[in-house]
Formats: structure tokens, C-alpha cells, sequence
């Protein structure tokens, strides 16, 4: 009898030396900014991260996130807009001009084949249209502007077309400053709201600096 409290003074001391130092094991989603919320395909999204955003617009970033078929850099980015953004870029067909090849090898829907976009010209420019126009690199550069362009110069670009690869900021355009192919007409109507999400993609996607080739 005596050794059987021995033993059970001897346990329950233990547990009361052990138990105060071990360690919690937290959701890796619920300790600050984490790896798994800097590069995802899909993030934890919660109501604090969707405030301000209607039911359309919920419904339709978590289904850009599983559209968007490159691994995405969310580091300071706003998540909710990376999300809608993705929505709107890669419902718009961007990805059929602004990727050279679009498809993967045995991806293209064209030819009757399961759709897989080319992760690695994914957005990279490099489509030729006639003798002169070639799509551009939307990808950040090294200062993670998409295209090298700020949000004002990209809102201006999308709503008037003014080629500013071309034409300095400050310089009125003329008809031969304007991008040609690039259907800017159509997607300047979209609210500012959408242009800023469509951005804010596009500084989330990764960085292809060689292209186009």
C-alpha cells in the first residue's frame, strides 16, 4: 500500500513539475503574419479580412483564389483584393495575351485537352500581334510594380490607354500614344474598386524579370 502512494505522490509531482512548461501548439493561421500567409494559393480568410466587401464580392474572391494558377505573394498585400482581383484576371482572358505560351504543354483547351495555364509565362508578356506589337510583362518588377507601374499610373493606363512605356506622365497623348489590341476601352469601364483588385493581383503573382523573351 505504501509504495502504491509512493508511486501516485511520485506521478501526480511530476505532472505538476511537467505540465507548466509545456509548450501550446497554436493554428499556424492564428500566429501573425506566418509563412502560410505570405505565399499561398489559398488563405485563411476570416470576417475581418472581408469586412467591407458585399456577398458578390466574397463569393467571388475565394473563387479567384482557386483560379489563380500561380503561387501567390500576400506579404503586405491586401488578401480580400488579391482574391477578387484574381477573380477578374483570370475570368478576363489577361492570361491569352499577356502569356506567351497561355497554355501548358497537353493544357490547351483548344485542342480538346484539360485547361492549364503555364505557371512559368504566366502574365510574362511576349504574344506578337502584326510586325510590332508585342503583349507586355505584367509581372512586378524589381520594386514590385506590375508592368513598372504605380496604381495611379495603371488606373490612368486603364482608363484612357495611354501607352506610359511610351509617353512621359505629364504629356497630353496623342492617337499614336494609345495601346493598340490591348482592350482597355472595355475594362476602363470597370469601378475603381476592381481596378485596384485586378493591381493588387498582379503585385501578388510571381516576378518573371527575362520576359518577354
Amino acid at each position: 500500500m505504501k509504495r502504491k502512494l509512493m508511486f501516485l505522490v511520485l506521478f501526480v509531482g511530476l505532472g505538476l513539475v511537467l505540465v507548466p512548461t509545456r509548450s501550446v501548439q497554436m493554428p499556424v493561421e492564428a500566429v501573425g503574419e506566418t509563412p502560410a500567409m505570405q505565399e499561398t494559393a489559398v488563405p485563411q480568410l476570416n470576417d475581418a479580412t472581408l469586412a467591407g466587401f458585399s456577398t458578390g464580392d466574397t463569393q467571388r474572391i475565394f473563387e479567384g483564389f482557386r483560379l489563380s494558377p500561380v503561387r501567390l505573394n500576400l506579404r503586405g498585400k491586401n488578401v480580400a483584393l488579391v482574391g477578387l482581383g484574381s477573380y477578374l484576371v483570370n475570368t478576363g482572358g489577361c492570361a491569352d495575351c499577356h502569356s506567351n505560351p497561355t497554355y501548358a504543354p497537353g493544357g490547351n483547351p483548344f485542342l480538346g485537352q484539360p485547361k492549364k495555364f503555364n505557371s512559368e509565362t504566366f502574365l510574362a508578356g511576349g504574344n506578337q500581334f502584326g510586325p510590332v506589337i508585342k503583349s507586355r510583362n505584367l509581372t512586378p518588377d524589381k520594386d514590385g510594380l506590375p508592368a513598372g507601374l504605380t496604381w495611379g499610373q495603371f488606373l490612368r493606363t486603364m482608363r484612357t490607354g495611354v501607352d506610359l512605356k511610351r509617353l512621359p506622365p505629364h504629356v497630353p497623348s496623342a492617337e499614336n500614344d494609345l495601346l493598340q489590341v490591348m482592350p482597355w476601352p472595355v475594362i476602363g469601364q470597370l469601378t475603381n474598386h476592381d481596378l485596384r483588385a485586378m493591381y493588387e493581383y498582379l503585385r501578388a503573382i510571381p516576378s518573371r524579370p527575362g520576359f518577354p523573351l
